[in-house]
């Protein structure tokens, strides 16, 4: 059985964009073409509507590029319960206001039995140092929180 990944906003933008002059976006953006090229068909791919929301956003071209690359995964729908577990992880993380939607993308992908979380917002969401609070926020409230990590970690262990 294949392990199931939310996809975050982030990963789609990553992979259509014109190359970046930051030496360090640029290696992100590349990691995240060869997972998507190599790695993804290892995974059931998932997102959300606010996935999709952010990822129309901005530049018509980078939208309609975001929102094909997108075009075949299955959208997770945003219950009651993924709502309020996004209320708590704001409260208790703690998140600014501007990261609602990043609580929103963590509590859609724990309440939906995710294995990962796949971004690499590492501000607000891969973030070593707020994971245990979201952890415990999730256990709080009965859940398990998918492995949030990046591209770069979620690799599979044949040799390259």
């Amino acid at each position: 059985m294949k392990k199931r990944v939310y996809i975050e906003t982030t990963i789609p933008s990553y992979l259509t964009a014109w190359p970046s002059r930051d030496l360090i976006i640029a290696a992100h953006q590349q990691i995240t073409r060869d997972w998507w090229q190599n790695e993804r068909v290892e995974y059931e791919l998932y997102l959300s509507a606010p996935v999709l929301r952010e990822s129309a956003g901005g530049d018509e071209e980078a939208a309609r590029l975001r929102l094909e690359s997108l075009a075949e995964i299955v959208e997770l729908a945003v219950t009651e319960e993924a709502e309020s577990l996004a209320d708590s992880l704001r409260l208790a993380v703690p998140l600014p206001e501007r990261a609602a939607v990043d609580a929103l993308h963590i509590s859609v992908a724990t309440v939906s039995g995710m294995d990962y979380l796949l971004t690499w917002n590492c501000t607000h969401i891969a973030n070593a140092t707020l994971r245990s609070r979201i952890e415990s926020v999730c256990r709080s409230q009965g859940y398990a929180a998918p492995i949030i990590c990046t591209p770069e970690e979620l690799r599979s262990s044949e040799d390259e």
